[in-house]
């Protein structure tokens, strides 16, 4: 067993045993898992209002929209996400994913409409996050940058330095736009 890699305990998922230091976290996670009830609640409220208004609502339909109702706020409900000094940690309703982000091998994103980085550590985890969570939390940003720049440095970082690298620069751009904007220069 490699000692600087820690291997999860016995029945526990995930890519080992967190490392001490700061935890940073997605700050706009609350707003939309906010908007995904509401859209949710939304919905329940309008099939349930439509029902109850035509007068064909029973206890059948009510499960029914119900049942829709929470599937939809399945779909919308975004994962959580954090990052701390080598782990990035991604929890959804039921599954926890986590990577080492000092021993990352791979950083890549698959072909397709959504905008998902797929992250993978020596471990064999794997981890799909939305690139814009790290663009968006600056502290997020800097703890995994500087572990993906140590998964580089060990040589164990092969595929997708360039996607970094690309990432890197977007998050510098927005930064920079953010920075004009607030200062008036824009």
């Amino acid at each position: 067993m490699d000692r600087r890699f820690p291997q999860a305990a016995p029945g526990a998922q995930g890519a080992g045993a967190a490392p001490a230091g700061p935890c940073a976290h997605d700050v706009h996670w609350a707003a939309e898992t906010r908007s995904a009830t509401g859209v949710a609640f939304l919905l329940f409220t309008a099939l349930f209002a439509v029902d109850a208004g035509s007068g064909s609502l029973d206890v059948t339909r009510g499960v029914l929209w119900t049942g829709l109702a929470g599937l939809l706020f399945a779909i919308l409900l975004p994962r959580r996400v954090s990052v701390r000094p080598g782990l990035l940690s991604t929890r959804g309703l039921l599954t926890t994913d986590t990577v080492r982000t000092d021993a990352l091998v791979s950083v890549h994103w698959p072909d397709g409409v959504a905008q998902r980085m797929v992250l993978r550590d020596a471990q064999g985890n794997r981890v799909e996050i939305d690139p814009t969570v790290l663009a968006r939390n600056p502290a997020m940003w800097r703890l995994f940058d500087t572990d993906s720049r140590t998964s580089i440095r060990r040589g164990t970082l092969r595929r997708g330095t360039n996607a970094l690298r690309q990432l890197a620069r977007r998050i510098d751009r927005e930064t920079a736009r953010t920075v004009f904007k607030v200062s008036g220069l824009q």
